[in-house]
């Protein structure tokens, strides 16, 4: 059985750059500890945005210029970067909340094995939340996770909503509060 760590977004900007907060930075220690640790294959999301965010549908509703392509915010963490190459990793790009393309390179690297999902990473109530929910849509029969203390949300309280909207969903959270 093959194993996948899904790395969500762990980029300079909501570290501590445009949308970061102090709960985000307070995880990166413990994401790459646990990206160190991972015995199986693991890809990184990367929020992508053009410099024309702001005229985006998404830039409309949340107009705080983040994650542009090749800018040090777009860049991963450094520290979950070393990480990463330590293991090795594969990157996917995304320009919104969810990856649409995530399950077929899951697939695709799964080469027809049955597989196990977890994910870790920024936001929890944004994008990994919706990353969580678009996986377990596709792969309905397969064991997701989701490290809460891997995770960190816009807001204690919307991580912990999060949380729990993923737990009704029969995603497993692990190291949760609840």
């Amino acid at each position: 059985m093959k194993h996948f760590l899904i790395v969500v977004d762990l980029q300079n900007d909501f570290v501590d750059g445009a949308l970061g907060t102090k709960e985000a930075e307070a995880i990166v220690e413990r994401a790459a500890e646990k990206i160190e640790r991972f015995d199986g294959e693991i890809i990184a999301t990367l929020d992508t945005h053009s410099a024309d965010y702001l005229q985006s549908a998404e830039g409309a509703h949340l107009p705080v210029v983040h994650c542009v392509r090749e800018t040090a915010g777009w860049q991963l963490n450094a520290r979950i970067l070393a990480a990463l190459e330590q293991r090795g990793y594969t990157a996917i790009e995304k320009p919104t909340f969810g990856s649409t393309e995530l399950p077929s390179l899951i697939e695709e690297l799964a080469a027809g094995e049955d597989f196990t999902l977890e994910l870790i990473g920024l936001c929890t109530d944004i994008c990994v939340v919706s990353n969580a929910l678009l996986l377990k849509a596709f792969f309905h029969e397969t064991p997701i996770a989701v490290d809460a203390a891997c995770c960190a949300g816009v807001t204690p309280e919307s991580h912990a909503a999060a949380l729990k909207t993923m737990a009704m969903c029969q995603i497993e959270i692990e190291n949760g509060e609840n």
